[in-house]
């Protein structure tokens, strides 16, 4: 479990660091955007495809980073009212249900820039398919994060977010 939580340690913090620059990156694109349509009547066409893409990375890796830092809502309120072991296994079934979660961004992702690979984003001139690789990469990063959850439930540990 070392190695585990090492490498999601280290994935988790350069996610959020990606998550963080998209952020940044959507910020500064889409002032600009702003300014030139309605400064100087100039708006570039591939401000918005290009905003597009950074939100979806926004979405895609602060809520991976979050699934590892146990930052997602939760109902915990209730889960307390159980007895420990049935604590124990609610924690592991919202695991499991985030590992499935992550399988079908991964599997939609793949399929979907499989099938969109030959369209190209006119104005940026990049193929589809790159909208989805945050959408991939988040499944695997989910899944990742989920698993070390669960063995550290078996092993009765706490996972320490990665800011810590």
């Amino acid at each position: 479990m070392f190695f585990l939580t090492a490498l999601n340690s280290r994935l988790s913090r350069w996610v959020m660091y990606l998550a963080s620059l998209s952020l940044v990156g959507l910020l500064v694109f889409v002032i600009y955007g702003v300014i030139m349509r309605y400064v100087f009547n100039n708006a570039p066409p591939y401000v918005e495809q290009l905003a597009l893409l950074l939100v979806i990375s926004v979405a895609m890796f602060g809520a991976s980073a979050g699934v590892r830092d146990a930052g997602h809502i939760g109902l915990d309120s209730l889960v307390e009212l159980l007895s420990p072991n049935l604590q124990k296994s609610c924690k592991i079934l919202v695991h499991m249900l985030s590992i499935l979660f992550a399988i079908a961004l991964f599997v939609g992702g793949i399929e979907m820039g499989i099938s969109t690979f030959n369209n190209t984003i006119p104005t940026l001139g990049l193929s589809e398919a790159i909208r989805y690789l945050p959408v991939i990469a988040a499944g695997v990063l989910i899944t990742l994060f989920s698993i070390e959850h669960i063995f550290a439930i078996f092993h009765s540990v706490k996972v320490v977010p990665s800011w810590h």
